[in-house]
């Protein structure tokens, strides 16, 4: 996979663990070792900027993402091809509060969002109940199976 991460947000982040999250989900996902995504952590100033510009909504948010070739999941004997899956855009100063709401760690919120965006890059959404339910019960699979794995 290449998984080109940059982070301009101003303060540290676990770029390895999210990464490795990511690499993780995308060979879980069945997806061509050649395909490709970008990562950018930004602080909330311009996280709210892309938030306006990709769903014109005001204030900062967690992530967004911005799916390019429209891929969807493979299958073990059928991986999905290679493309460019697209942009996850990262608010950590976000992740980092909704972390204590919910009662976890900076990185295990971190870790959610990131699979939650490859998801939604992978064509998968929370419009709808049963989506929600499918789609959260996946990324929070994939995040444990990650964090059992990485210890």
């Amino acid at each position: 996979m290449s998984i080109e991460i940059e982070n301009e947000s101003g303060i540290d982040a676990p770029l390895e663990q999210i990464l490795g999250l990511a690499n993780f989900a995308l060979q879980k996902m069945h997806i061509d070792a050649a395909a490709d995504i970008e990562i950018l952590l930004v602080n909330e100033n311009v996280m709210e900027a892309y938030h306006l510009d990709w769903m014109q909504e005001s204030g900062p948010t967690d992530v967004l993402s911005q799916p390019i070739d429209g891929l969807r999941p493979g299958k073990p004997n059928a991986l999905t091809p290679a493309g460019h899956l697209g942009m996850i855009v990262l608010c950590p100063q976000v992740a980092q509060r909704q972390a204590v709401v919910a009662n976890h760690s900076e990185l295990k919120e971190t870790l959610i969002l990131i699979a939650h965006s490859i998801l939604h890059l992978l064509g998968y959404d929370h419009v709808e109940k049963e989506d929600e339910i499918e789609m959260f019960a996946l990324q929070e699979e994939i995040v444990a199976e990650f964090m059992k794995a990485a210890n």
